[in-house]
């Protein structure tokens, strides 16, 4: 009985405490479970022993140095930068052998259907609309995510993540949100709808919806092939890959960065209150199981994400053609679309049709840049992308893209509304109509404030 009743006392200051001042409560929590931490270490030490000890414990020196204040969060960013590199470094040959095979298909389908007498619009609907846009989900996405993946799945594996956690904590109690809204952030990584479901983990209603509604400044996979795409395609050619890695890790950078910022916005307004303590255990280093490690990160993430994507590609590659080819007086309907979201497109550093293929995007974000170019070739020359020099001349020739073309749309794309399947996420979630508008308008909104602002210095600048 003793032991309840000081349990419930112990209760009883604890809220005496809260009332008087949230802030002396959150230190007094920090102080009891520092407490509880330090007793259960001096027991420890006193009645276990180890048989074998190491004289050396390289997981004490390990993290010594990947989570002290002044090495951590450098390493943890030389350390993405890495895999970045590795990334677009290591996708382009794949990339370019697999558009080659793809399109060669897309050749003989096309021979296939003029041998068998087929109509010109069986031709375009199944060939070039739902094929080629298959065939560009594939050749564009499957190489990057094939590397990137099984990379970010050895440093989970390792246990690492766990201090990626624990270097962000500060910056996060910073912004007025809990410290486990790193690992959901980390999580979003991999899939912002995996990120929101993650956020479970977040006790405060107020602090778990701030962590559903900022998970997605972080790129998901679906984004990763596209933000590689344009910085190898568009930078690679003048800057070599290194110069596109730093600007992918730059992207990645600016996302972390805009969730800090919201969060901080909406626990100073929406949201107040005041961020809880959480005690985070590290686990111990272990050497990484790579075969495991490849095979699940292929089969749970690359394969799962490209099925997804493709599923998606397919009917959205025959609705763009079908925008593409119904007339309404002289231009198309797609046409119709693009042209009138131009003028806001171009106050954006976009265009009409990069609008368009985000709006028609909004199933996967696998599928912007192929509906995009289905848009691109709609309307101009209707060429093969066989090559990254072809893509190249779509964009920058044919359609005239400048840099500020290509960093607002990765703006954009790092910044804009989450995908259909995020967004029935947070709806499922939170249970709430209103938190999913607000995360659809939150980052809508400041993707085009942000794309706006950089437009507008550019050309004030006198740079484009």
């Amino acid at each position: 009985m003793s032991q309840f009743s000081a349990t419930g006392r112990l209760g009883d200051i604890l809220k005496e405490v809260e009332r008087i001042s949230p802030e002396t409560s959150q230190k007094f929590n920090d102080s009891i479970v520092s407490a509880i931490y330090g007793d259960a270490e001096r027991i420890t030490r006193k009645v276990v022993r180890q048989k074998g000890k190491p004289k050396i414990d390289w997981d004490k020196k390990l993290d010594d140095l990947l989570t002290s204040r002044l090495f951590g969060i450098p390493f943890m960013f030389l350390l993405l930068t890495l895999i970045f590199w590795i990334t677009v470094t290591g996708a382009n040959y794949p990339s370019a052998v697999l558009a080659t095979v793809l399109f060669w298909g897309q050749d003989r389908l096309t021979d296939l259907c003029v041998w068998l007498g087929a109509p010109v619009w069986v031709n375009g609907f199944f060939v070039e609309g739902i094929y080629r846009c298959l065939a560009w989900v594939v050749s564009v996405m499957l190489p990057p995510m094939a590397i990137f993946f099984p990379c970010f799945t050895l440093l989970e594996d390792m246990g690492y993540l766990p201090r990626v956690a624990f270097n962000l904590d500060y910056l996060f109690k910073k912004a007025g949100t809990h410290g486990k809204q790193a690992l959901t952030m980390s999580m979003g990584f991999g899939c912002n709808a995996a990120g929101i479901i993650a956020c479970r983990i977040i006790e405060s209603p107020r602090e778990r919806l701030i962590a559903m509604l900022t998970n997605n400044f972080v790129p998901c996979n679906g984004r990763f092939p596209t933000l590689i795409a344009l910085a190898g395609l568009l930078v690679m050619g003048t800057v070599g890959s290194l110069g596109a890695t730093c600007i992918v890790m730059g992207v990645v950078l600016l996302g972390i960065a805009v969730t800090l910022a919201v969060s901080r916005v909406l626990s100073a307004t929406l949201l107040k209150g005041i961020p809880s303590s959480f005690t985070l255990e590290l686990p111990p280093y272990r050497k990484p199981q790579v075969g495991r490690v490849i095979v699940r990160s292929i089969f749970d993430r690359t394969l799962f994400v490209l099925g997804r994507a493709v599923c998606v590609a397919a009917p959205a590659g025959a609705v763009i053609w079908l925008l593409a080819n119904i007339q309404v007086g002289k231009f198309s309907v797609l046409a119709h679309c693009a042209n009138w979201l131009n003028p806001f497109g171009q106050l954006l550093g976009l265009d009409g049709h990069i609008l368009m293929a985000f709006i028609l995007g909004l199933p996967a974000n696998e599928i912007v840049l192929p509906i995009l170019i289905m848009s691109y070739l709609a309307t101009g020359s209707m060429i093969e992308l066989n090559s990254i020099e072809a893509l190249r001349q779509l964009f920058v020739v044919e359609h005239g893209w400048t840099w500020l073309t290509a960093l607002c749309m990765m703006l954009f794309s790092l910044l804009h509304y989450p995908c259909g399947t995020t967004l029935w996420t947070i709806w499922r979630e939170s249970g709430s109509v209103k938190w999913t508008a607000f995360a659809v308008f939150i980052p809508l909104g400041v993707a085009c404030a942000l794309c706006f602002v950089v437009a507008l210095a550019a050309r004030q600048a006198g740079w484009v």
